[in-house]
């Protein structure tokens, strides 16, 4: 009897195993088939999923260039206010251009990395460059007028402070004027800059301080080197002038002293090959054409005058 029941189970068994792995097989067929439709209905159909997510990339560009708009709007509003500051506000008080370093130097492109690798990344790129562009050049202007509004509180001082006379009589120019910038300097034979501008004259000639200031510097120098005998005045305001190459100094560090005040006498001290005075206006520590403060108050004949008599002298020996 054991033997006679064996068979039957064995036969059953089978035709399970069968039927599940049939029934395996078309879930298996009928995911496959579900997923490659699905793959194809969503590279040919949109889905909503997608058209959301498409309109709300369209939104998203749409306000970038709307930014952008903006931006140069107010760029354009900007620019007007920086025109008016340079020609306008900072004449008005006598005032040089502001200048800042780095502000119009871009900033370097690993601060837009995070932005990379989309297909909105040059519109979003340009766009934030453009804001930065934007936000470093309002900070200069930020900074002038937060300079201009402390000397329209000060004009009164600052009409004596800033340089605006001739540091020697005109009438003891000998031999013209040395002019400020790019120079051939005579022993190294290669353009170097000029911080100031020579008055070439005799030793002796009175020096005067150009305007009311606060003696910072009165040096003996070097004989042979350098600026020799100088004077550094601080005219507050963010100016300073300097006299250099001098044979006498009449004033000592800290010494207030007024616009037309004696300070020194021309002189050969220093690096020179030549008697003269090494004369420079500085502003916000940046060395400025001495010319500019000369002209205030000229005719154009006046000036035209003036400038045919810059020419290189080669009255210094050594670097200043």
């Amino acid at each position: 009897m054991d033997d006679s029941r064996t068979p039957p189970r064995e036969t059953t068994a089978v035709p399970l195993r069968l039927h599940a792995y049939r029934i395996i097989r078309k879930i298996l067929l009928v995911f496959i088939a579900v997923s490659l439709a699905n793959v194809i209905f969503a590279n040919v159909f949109y889905t909503p999923k997608m058209y959301r997510i498409l309109r709300e990339n369209s939104e998203l560009e749409l306000k970038y260039k709307l930014l952008q708009n903006k931006i140069r709007s107010a760029q354009h509003r900007l620019d007007e206010i920086r025109h008016r500051d340079n020609f306008v506000y900072r004449p008005l008080f006598s005032a040089d251009t502001l200048e800042v370093a780095g502000i119009y130097t871009p900033y370097d492109e690993s601060k837009y990395a995070p932005l990379t690798g989309d297909d909105y990344t040059p519109l979003m790129i340009d766009t934030w460059k453009r804001l930065d562009a934007f936000g470093r050049q309002l900070y200069r202007t930020s900074l002038s007028f937060d300079e201009l509004q402390i000397l329209a509180k000060n004009k009164e001082n600052m009409s004596t402070a800033i340089p605006a006379i001739w540091p020697i009589d005109r009438q003891a120019l000998r031999g013209g004027i040395e002019p400020f910038g790019y120079r051939n300097h005579p022993i190294y034979h290669r353009w170097i800059f000029h911080k100031g501008i020579d008055l070439a004259a005799d030793v002796g000639r009175n020096v005067y301080a150009t305007g009311d200031a606060t003696v910072q510097l009165a040096d003996q120098g070097q004989p042979h080197r350098g600026y020799g005998k100088q004077i550094l005045l601080d005219h507050e305001f963010g100016y300073q002038t300097r006299y250099a190459h001098l044979s006498q100094i009449f004033v000592k560090a800290g010494e207030r002293v007024v616009r037309g005040q004696l300070i020194g006498k021309v002189g050969r001290s220093g690096g020179v090959t030549g008697p003269h005075l090494h004369y420079e206006v500085i502003h916000a520590g940046n060395v400025v054409n001495p010319i500019n403060y000369f002209n205030r108050n000229m005719t154009n004949e006046e000036y035209e005058r003036l400038m045919e008599q810059m020419h290189e002298l080669n009255l210094d020996k050594f670097e200043e």
